[in-house]
C-alpha cells in the first residue's frame, strides 16, 4: 500500500499546520489519540472563521454543530516534534448531516485519516436546512480556500 499522498483530500483542502509538543503525546512521545481529536475541531472551526463565520457567531444565532459521528484510522505515529499538515474538506451535506474529512500528513506521507459528521442545531432542535444566515458560510467550506 502507497501512504505517499499524490492528491489531496479535495483539490483545495482547508490546511492547519501543528507541531507536536509534549502536552500532545503520551509518556512515550507518541502523539496521545485525543490530541487528533481536538486538532480536528481546531481544523473545523479556523476554516468556518476563513470562510466567513466564526463560531461564537453560531452561537450568538442559536445554533450549534455538534460531532455526532466520527472515525479515524491511524496508519503510522505522530510523535513529539513532528510538524504535521492536516488537509481538511467540507462535504456536500448528506441528510441533516455535513462530513469532514481529513488527512493528518507528515512530509507528504499520511498518518492518519478521520471522517467526522456534523449536524446543525438550532434552539436545540435538529435542522435539516442550513439557515438562510450561515448558508454562504456553508457553501465557501464546501468549495475550500480561495488559492492566489
Amino acid at each position: 500500500m502507497n501512504d505517499k499522498l499524490t492528491n489531496s483530500v479535495t483539490p483545495q483542502p482547508w490546511r492547519l499546520l501543528k507541531r507536536v509538543l509534549p502536552q500532545h503525546t503520551d509518556h512515550a512521545g507518541v502523539m496521545w489519540h485525543g490530541a487528533y481529536v481536538a486538532w480536528l475541531e481546531e481544523a473545523r472551526v479556523e476554516a468556518l472563521a476563513a470562510a466567513g463565520l466564526s463560531y461564537s457567531a453560531m452561537a450568538d444565532m442559536g445554533l450549534e454543530m455538534p460531532v455526532v459521528a466520527m472515525t479515524l484510522e491511524y496508519r503510522r505515529s505522530i510523535r513529539h516534534g513532528d510538524q504535521i499538515v492536516l488537509d481538511s474538506c467540507c462535504g456536500s451535506q448528506s441528510g441533516a448531516r455535513w462530513p469532514w474529512t481529513s488527512r493528518f500528513l507528515l512530509d507528504g506521507r499520511v498518518m492518519a485519516e478521520a471522517r467526522v459528521e456534523l449536524v446543525i442545531l438550532g434552539e436545540g432542535r435538529l435542522l435539516r436546512r442550513p439557515p438562510e444566515a450561515i448558508r454562504p458560510a456553508l457553501a465557501a467550506l464546501q468549495k475550500g480556500p480561495i488559492q492566489p
